[in-house]
C-alpha cells in the first residue's frame, strides 16, 4: 500500500467515524453532587476515565513520575526530549555533535534501554529511539509518565531502564489554542491545537500540528557546529468515541518530519546542505583545520565534517475497550509504525526503513474485593531494511538489516489484602527471534524464551508516609548500530555484528515518599544489573563490531525530590541524583554520563505575572573511567583534558497574562550562555593515529536561546 493511499485510507475512515460519532445519541454516565452552597456539580465520565478512576484498568503500584502539559509548556518544550530532561531519573544525553541524536536514559541506564509509549502502546522502533526523541512534537501531550525500573509496564518488557508514556490530550470541551514564538539561533515554533466535543459528551476529537526550528550553533567560531540545524513538522489526529456505556474506540493517526544538518556551518563555511553532500567530488583535503588543530578554522572540504539525517514516520494505533460487567473489561490495541531514515555521515550514505505491527489484548477481572487480575497476549514484528552504496563497495561491509519477532503472554494479580498494604506480582514469558538477514548471517541469531517477573509493593505508613518496593527482570535484543555508540561513522572499514543473546537485566528499586501540608518529597534508591550488554569493539584490522560483553554491568541510582509551597504564589523545587557505575558499564559507554545533578526550580505566579525558573548543576567526571582519549591536533599532541568540569546552566520564562485566553511570554534556555566548545573544550577531536572524530562530548553543545511568543486559547 503506498504512503498516499495509506493516508487516503485513513482520513477516509477518521471522517466517516466522526460522522457516525456526531449522530450518536448514547447517553453518557452522570455523576451528581451538590457542593456546601447548594450548587448542582455534573461530572460527565467517559467510559476509559469512569474505569480508571475505579482502579478497574490499573496497570501497576509502581513509583511513577508525572509532568503535567502545564509543566510541558511551562519549559517552552517543542519536543519530548525538551519536556522531559529536568525530569527526575531522567538524562537526555546528546550523542553526537554533528547529528545530534538524542538519548533518554532512566535510572542511569543507556538510551535504548527506556522504552517510549503513546497512550499506553509501544510505539518506537529499534532506530527511531535514536533521532525520533527529538522531533517528537511536545504539542498535543496531555502528560508524560515515568516509570522506573525493568518490566516497568506490563506491555513493555523490553523496558530495562523504564517507561516513558505520552498520554495524547483527550479533548474535554471545544477550543483552540495558537502558540507562535521566535528567538535567537534561528529558534521557531508555531503549533496549533483543535479540541472538539459533541454535545453528548460521547466524541472527542483532538487535532494538532506543529512546526519548529533551530539553526546550527557553532560556540568556538572555527566553522563547526557543534549542535546541528533541526527542523520538525508534525500533525496528529486523535479520536476517542463511547459507542454505548460500555464500549469506546480510540484512534491516533501522526504523521511527522524531521531534518537535520551538522558540521559544516551555513553561510560560513558552506552555502547550502546540497553543496555540503555534492562537495564529496572534490576528494580529501589536505588539511581539515588551520595548523591541523580543531580548535582553529575549518577549511576541509564540507563533506568531511557534514552529517545529515532526514526521519519520515508515520503512526497509526486503533484501542477498543469494552465492558462486559462491572468485574470484566477487555482491551484491545493495534498498532503500525512506518520510519524511514535517509542519511549521510561523512559521505556515507545510510538509508533505512523500519516498520511494526503491534497487536495486544488485555483482560481485567475482579476475582474479588482483594484480588483484579490482569492478563492478556502481545505480539510485536518488526522488520529493519537497510542499504548503502559507500559501504557495499566494502570487502567485510555486514548489513544491519533484521527481522524481529516478539510473542508474549503475562498475567498480574493486584492483591489489597488491607488499605494500607497492596502488592502487585507479574510474570511474562516471551518467545523473541531476531535475525539478521544479511547472507553472510545464516540462521536466526537470538531464539529465545525468557520468562520475566516483577513485582510492586506499596505500604502506607500513616497519613504522611508511603513506601514503595519493586523488583524486576527485562530483556532487550541489540540489533541495530545505532543504538550502539554511532558505529556507523568508521566510513572506511564498514562493520561487523557479533550479537548472540538478548540483553537481561534484574532491577530493584525502593522509594519513600513524605506528604504532609506544603512539603512533599521522595527519596529513590535503584540497581540495576545487566548481562550481556552491547558494546561496540573493534578488531584488528580496526573494524567495529557489535558485540557484547561478558561481564555483568550494573548501575545504582540515589535520588532526592522535594518540593515546598512556600506560599500560595510561589513554589520551590529541588531535585538531587547521584549515579555510580561500576568499572565495566562505564567502558560500555561512548558518551559519559553525568554522574551527580542537582535541579532546583521556582515557580512565581502572582497577578497575572507567571516567572518560571530552573538551574542544573552537573558535577565534575573523570572521563578516564569512559575511555576518553583524544587530541586537539592530528599529529598526536595537545592531548585533550579528561577532566570534566563541573558547570551550571539556568532556564528562565516570564508569562504575562494580558486578558483571559491570551498570554505573552519571553525567556531564554541556558541564559548564560554556556556551551562546551566555547567554555571548556571543542567536542572534535583526533584519534592517535590522526583520524578526525566528533565525539569528545561532556558538556552543553548549545548555547543560549532567547525567545519572545504568544498563546491564544478561544
Amino acid at each position: 500500500m503506498s504512503h498516499l493511499t495509506k493516508k487516503l485510507f485513513l482520513c477516509t475512515l477518521l471522517t466517516s467515524l466522526s460522522n457516525y460519532a456526531s449522530s450518536s445519541t448514547i447517553p453518557s454516565k452522570q455523576n451528581i453532587d451538590t457542593s456546601e452552597q447548594g450548587i448542582e456539580k455534573i461530572e460527565v465520565y467517559g467510559v476509559r476515565s469512569r474505569l480508571t478512576s475505579s482502579g478497574a484498568l490499573k496497570d501497576n503500584i509502581a513509583k511513577t513520575e508525572l509532568l503535567t502539559d502545564e509543566y510541558i509548556e511551562n519549559s517552552q518544550s517543542a519536543s519530548l526530549a525538551d519536556a522531559i530532561q529536568n525530569a527526575i531519573g531522567i538524562r537526555v544525553s546528546n550523542e553526537c555533535s554533528m547529528c545530534g541524536a538524542k538519548r533518554i536514559m532512566i535510572n542511569g541506564m543507556k538510551g535504548e534501554h527506556t522504552n517510549v509509549l503513546i497512550d499506553g502502546i509501544p510505539m518506537h522502533t529499534m532506530i527511531s529511539g535514536f533521532y525520533g526523541m527529538d522531533s517528537v512534537a511536545a504539542t498535543g501531550i496531555g502528560s508524560i509518565e515515568i516509570a522506573r525500573g525493568a518490566g516497568a509496564s506490563l506491555t513493555a518488557p523490553e523496558a530495562i531502564g523504564g517507561t516513558v508514556n505520552m498520554v495524547t490530550k483527550d479533548a474535554t470541551e471545544n477550543e483552540i489554542q495558537i502558540d507562535l514564538s521566535t528567538g535567537e539561533l534561528g529558534y521557531r515554533k508555531a503549533s496549533i491545537l483543535a479540541m472538539g466535543v459533541s454535545e453528548d459528551n460521547n466524541t472527542h476529537i483532538t487535532l494538532v500540528g506543529q512546526y519548529d526550528n533551530k539553526d546550527q550553533f557553532d560556540g568556538d567560531k572555527n566553522g563547526v557546529s557543534e549542535n546541528p540545524a533541526l527542523t520538525n513538522s508534525s500533525m496528529t489526529i486523535y479520536f476517542s468515541h463511547d459507542f454505548s456505556y460500555t464500549d469506546n474506540l480510540r484512534i491516533r493517526y501522526n504523521q511527522s518530519n524531521s531534518e537535520v544538518f551538522g558540521g559544516p556551518v551555513l553561510g560560513d563555511t558552506v552555502n547550502s546542505v546540497t553543496d555540503a553532500l555534492s562537495s564529496v567530488a572534490y576528494g580529501e583535503a589536505d588539511s581539515l583545520f588551520v595548523n591541523n588543530d580543531v580548535r582553529n578554522k575549518y577549511i576541509g572540504n564540507p563533506w568531511e565534517t557534514t552529517e545529515w539525517v532526514k526521519t519520515d514516520r508515520e503512526e497509526f494505533s486503533v484501542s477498543w475497550l469494552h465492558e462486559i460487567n462491572s468485574d470484566l473489561n477487555i482491551t484491545t490495541n493495534f498498532a503500525y509504525i512506518d520510519h524511514v531514515q535517509d542519511s549521510f555521515y561523512e559521505a556515507v550514505d545510510y538509508y533505512a526503513e523500519d516498520t511494526m505491527f503491534y497487536s495486544s489484548i488485555r483482560v481485567n477481572y475482579y476475582l474479588n474485593d482483594n484480588h483484579l487480575l490482569t492478563f492478556g497476549s502481545d505480539i510485536r514484528n518488526e522488520e529493519m531494511r537497510s542499504k548503502s552504496r559507500a559501504l557495499a563497495l566494502l570487502d567485510n561491509y555486514v548489513e544491519d538489516s533484521f527481522d524481529y519477532i516478539t510473542k508474549g503472554i503475562f498475567i498480574q494479580d493486584t492483591w489489597t489484602p488491607h488499605e494500607d498494604f497492596e502488592l502487585a506480582a507479574a510474570l511474562r514469558i516471551d518467545n523473541i527471534q531476531a535475525d539478521f538477514v544479511d547472507i553472510s548471517k545464516p540462521g536466526k541469531e537470538i531464539d529465545k524464551t525468557l520468562i520475566s517477573p516483577r513485582v510492586d509493593m506499596r505500604y502506607l505508613h500513616n497519613e504522611q508516609f508511603t513506601s514503595r518496593l519493586s523488583f524486576g527482570q527485562g530483556y532487550r535484543a541489540p540489533l541495530s548500530f545505532f543504538e550502539s555508540d554511532h558505529g556507523i561513522l568508521d566510513s572506511g572499514k564498514g562493520y561487523l555484528v557479533e550479537v548472540e543473546q538478548p540483553e537481561r537485566s534484574n532491577s530493584a528499586t525502593y522509594s519513600l515518599n513524605y506528604d504532609h501540608n506544603k512539603l512533599t518529597s521522595t527519596l529513590s534508591f535503584a540497581y540495576t544489573a545487566v548481562d550481556h550488554l552491547a558494546s561496540l569493539e573493534h578488531n584488528n584490522e580496526g573494524t567495529p563490531i557489535l558485540t557484547q560483553l561478558d561481564k555483568t554491568a550494573s548501575v545504582t541510582a540515589i535520588d532526592l525530590a522535594i518540593n515546598y509551597q512556600i506560599y500560595e504564589e510561589l513554589a520551590l523545587s529541588t531535585i538531587i541524583e547521584q549515579y555510580r557505575y561500576d568499572k565495566t558499564f562505564k567502558e560500555s559507554f561512548a558518551i559519559a554520563p553525568a554522574e551527580k545533578r542537582i535541579t532546583l526550580s521556582t515557580d512565581w505566579d502572582y497577578q497575572g505575572w507567571d516567572v518560571i525558573t530552573s538551574a542544573t548543576w552537573v558535577g565534575s567526571r573523570n572521563l578516564d573511567d569512559y575511555g576518553y582519549e583524544g587530541y586537539n591536533r592530528n599529529d598526536g599532541t595537545e592531548k585533550k583534558s579528561t577532566k570534566a568540569e563541573s558547570y551550571i546552566t539556568i532556564d528562565l520564562k516570564i508569562i504575562k497574562e494580558l486578558s483571559k485566553g491570551l498570554k505573552i511570554y519571553v525567556g531564554a534556555t541556558n541564559l548564560f550562555d554556556y556551551s562546551q566548545a566555547d567554555d571548556m573544550d571543542s567536542p572534535l577531536m583526533f584519534h592517535e593515529d590522526g583520524s578526525y572524530d566528533v565525539v569528545y562530548i561532556y558538556g552543553p553543545l548549545r548555547g543560549r536561546t532567547a525567545y519572545a511568543g504568544l498563546n491564544y486559547e478561544f
